[in-house]
């Protein structure tokens, strides 16, 4: 980490807002309780991953972090 040297920030785009606690310790629970195919993790029980994630969005607070979202995405039209 000592040859990290921290540029400038790109601008972020006007259609970013801030992620609320909830919104954040959800998603983490989620990805706590499912993998990137969405099939149920065997150890991933609801209460666990939900517990570990407010506890992560906890830290992530005292750390200082802002967790940014984009706008939901257009509904898909099939036809």
């Amino acid at each position: 980490m000592a040859d990290y040297v921290p540029t400038s920030p790109e601008p972020l785009p006007a259609n970013l807002s801030e992620a609320s606690p909830e919104e954040l310790a959800d998603a983490l629970a989620y990805a706590l309780r499912y993998d990137e195919r969405g099939k149920p993790r065997p150890s991933g029980g609801q209460l666990v991953a939900s517990l570990a994630a407010e506890r992560l969005v906890q830290h992530l607070a005292r750390s200082g972090y802002v967790v940014m979202k984009r706008p939901p995405s257009r509904l898909h039209s099939a036809g």
